[in-house]
């Protein structure tokens, strides 16, 4: 079992920086992605980044591209997101997950996260 725990959401203005942290307690290394997703009011959850948890390889929405950061600690037990010039329209709440040992499929898939955080809220004004 892998529990996940997320912090570091908040209020900024536009334009400024976020550092997200998801805290796994468990079986991490054997899990082959892990994960930020978000969700808007109304809207459908949608991935913003993954690392691949065996080669260390990140992967982006194409949104996102340029201004997130995943990165994990050396011991695969902290995950961040380091989120600069936010906009509005990244206003959602934030959810780390992770997937079980092997997933072949898209990183961005939900249906191959098995693990979710309880997730974190990110509030952006302009």
């Amino acid at each position: 079992q892998v529990q996940l725990v997320e912090s570091g959401g908040g209020s900024v203005q536009a334009g400024g920086s976020l550092r997200l942290s998801c805290a796994a307690s468990g079986d991490t290394s054997t899990k082959h992605y892990k994960a930020w997703f978000r969700q808007a009011p109304g809207k459908e959850r949608e991935g913003v980044a993954a690392i691949n948890n065996y080669n260390g390889a990140a992967y982006y929405d194409d949104s996102v591209k340029g201004r997130f950061t995943i990165s994990q600690d050396s011991a695969q037990r902290t995950v961040y997101l380091q989120i600069n010039s936010l906009k509005p329209e990244d206003s959602a709440i934030y959810y780390c997950a992770a997937t079980g040992a092997y997933w072949p499929g898209r990183w961005n898939d939900l249906s191959g996260f098995r693990y979710w955080g309880q997730g974190t809220q990110v509030t952006v004004s302009s």
